[in-house]
């Protein structure tokens, strides 16, 4: 199993407690947006809350045939909610074709992963947190 902070940090929530979020609405231009070889990301949210040590969230725009990462695992819950385009998503092993509308939830410390099966983008925003 591969852990995420080690396979790619700029996803990774910190272990120790991040700066508190201010109540915010961002635009996608406000948002960290970075370049991939596997197509694009906007990194909207990552610090602590009132009810939690660290919540993240983002949006993946995944070039056909890409994935961001392999399958990996780490200690925060983590929702995905498809937008575009069609692909696979995977937990434990198990493979389910995901298409706009489809959603994930992954608990803690379970192997998961995307993948982008399609011929057009699969765009996904995510929500990850701990407590």
């Amino acid at each position: 199993m591969i852990q995420a902070a080690a396979l790619f940090a700029p996803f990774a929530l910190p272990a120790e407690a991040a700066a508190a979020l201010s109540n915010t609405v961002l635009s996608p231009a406000q948002a960290e947006h970075s370049v991939e070889s596997y197509g694009e990301i906007w990194r909207y949210l990552n610090g602590s809350t009132g009810q939690l040590s660290s919540l993240a969230s983002g949006r993946f725009r995944l070039k056909p045939g890409a994935a961001p990462h392999p399958p990996h695992s780490h200690p925060e819950e983590e929702i995905v909610l498809f937008t575009e385009g069609t692909g696979e998503a995977s937990i434990e092993g198990k493979t389910t074709q995901v298409a706009q509308g489809s959603m994930m939830f992954c608990a803690a410390d379970r192997t998961h992963g995307i993948l982008n099966t399609g011929k057009t983008p699969l765009t996904f925003y995510y929500w990850k947190w701990r407590k």
